[in-house]
């Protein structure tokens, strides 16, 4: 049911208000949404949209799902935080660790950036070394370490990190190497030149949209492991989205450590380190020694709630045939993406994997972050104005796909983008 007019300037105003920039930080402003139901959303206007934003990720097998309803219901009755150990928690856990191939132990966080601090911390305490290498373009969450290279605007030596935000120490660009994903040379270069000072290699399996080139990932592992540095996989977003065991069983390279998050709280706030035993016992402060422990403590860490949506969710993931039709759902919505671009005659390209794509209005190979800022980069925004117009609803530079979607969203979309490209290709 549609808001009084009234009722939303209102809202409009107070976010306003109260919000810097009236928002969260995340959307527009005048985009509140009011509820969702399995592929769709509602704004507080009464707008329908077919739903590719997903919460940014985390709404995988749809909004309200009634398992994942009934889940949480049910634990809200039993409490809601105890900031100790909880059975959901850990049902969670050992579901996680029968799942990835990297988890030997699991440790909770709240959020994606939250997990990717504790790992780097948890690397450098077990290498007893300080620089990360990471990939420009690369996201890993929003620490001081996280926000280096992610989007710079105007790029340089690509080794050379570049902070992405005011308020980031001069002295951090110290313990950061940046390389260009896709290029084993380049990483192998800088290994050879930091190695005694290298503790991980950190990256997105599939960065952002752009996939690994064949037999780059299994490089970073042979590099990573002659070289005596750990590989860890941020698998915040890929993790149980390309595969149940996530991005590493779907390319089939075991890192030595993953994050985890989005899609293991099933729209609830937790997020996961997992990797090998020996480095997670660092964790652990009866088995580490006295100067290498990693205290991790989290208000909210392992909160029951979460935990419960999140093992709904996984238990809907695993049944039989779920990833296959959701790829076949991905590969129809990225093959007719492609000919309704073709057929606009607008440069560009569908970029990323069935689970997460978009366009990149550039010709071309792409394989790393500059391929992608190469184009015409005010034709994404305004695509997506026009997008929204006719109900649908994305982030600014990807699709999410729920297994949700079913054969009437894929024709409306199809359908939208069909009017949305052709006005664009007009302008």
């Amino acid at each position: 049911m549609a808001a009084n007019p009234e009722e939303t300037h209102t809202l409009l105003e107070t976010a306003h208000r109260v919000l810097p920039g009236g928002t969260f930080g995340n959307t527009a402003a005048d985009l509140i949404i009011a509820h969702g139901k399995g592929s769709r959303v509602w704004d507080e206007k009464g707008n329908e949209y077919i739903d590719y934003l997903l919460g940014s990720g985390p709404m995988i097998i749809g909004h309200g799902h009634p398992e994942v309803t009934a889940a949480v219901q049910a634990q809200l009755e039993r409490g809601t935080t105890f900031f100790a150990n909880n059975p959901q928690g850990i049902e969670l856990a050992a579901a996680i660790a029968d799942a990835v191939p990297c988890a030997d132990k699991v440790r909770f966080a709240s959020t994606g950036s939250e997990a990717d601090a504790f790992a780097i911390r948890l690397a450098r305490a077990y290498a007893g070394r300080s620089k990360i290498l990471k990939f420009e373009g690369g996201y890993h969450g929003y620490s001081d370490y996280g926000l280096m290279s992610l989007a710079p605007k105007k790029p340089g030596n690509s080794a050379v990190p570049i902070p992405d935000s005011a308020g980031i120490p001069e002295s951090v660009k110290e313990d950061i190497l940046v390389a260009p994903f896709n290029d084993a040379d380049a990483v192998e270069s800088l290994i050879n030149e930091h190695k005694h000072s290298i503790a991980a290699v950190f990256m997105e399996p599939l960065q952002r949209l752009i996939p690994p080139r064949p037999g780059f990932l299994e490089a970073m592992r042979e590099l990573t492991l002659a070289n005596d540095i750990l590989l860890v996989f941020d698998e915040v977003v890929t993790g149980f989205r390309m595969a149940y065991g996530g991005a590493q069983e779907y390319y089939g390279v075991v890192p030595d450590l993953c994050t985890l998050g989005k899609a293991i709280g099933g729209g609830f706030p937790i997020s996961a380190i997992a990797g090998r035993e020996d480095i997670m016992a660092l964790f652990d402060k009866d088995r580490a020694e006295a100067d290498r422990f990693v205290p991790q403590v989290g208000t909210l860490s392992g909160n029951p709630i979460a935990a419960a949506a999140g093992l709904a969710t996984l238990e809907v993931l695993r049944r039989p045939g779920t990833y296959e039709r959701y790829f076949e759902t991905g590969e129809k919505l990225m093959s007719a993406l492609s000919r309704i671009l073709e057929e606009s005659g607008i440069e560009g390209q569908v970029v990323g994997a069935p689970p997460m794509f978009d366009i990149v209005f550039a010709g071309g190979e792409v394989r790393n972050y500059r391929d992608t800022i190469r184009g015409d980069g005010a034709k994404m925004p305004r695509l997506n104005e026009l997008l929204r117009d006719r109900g649908i609803l994305k982030g600014e530079n990807k699709y999410y796909v729920s297994t949700a979607i079913d054969d009437t969203d894929v024709e409306e979309t199809i359908a939208a983008w069909g009017d949305a490209i052709g006005e664009l290709a007009e302008s």
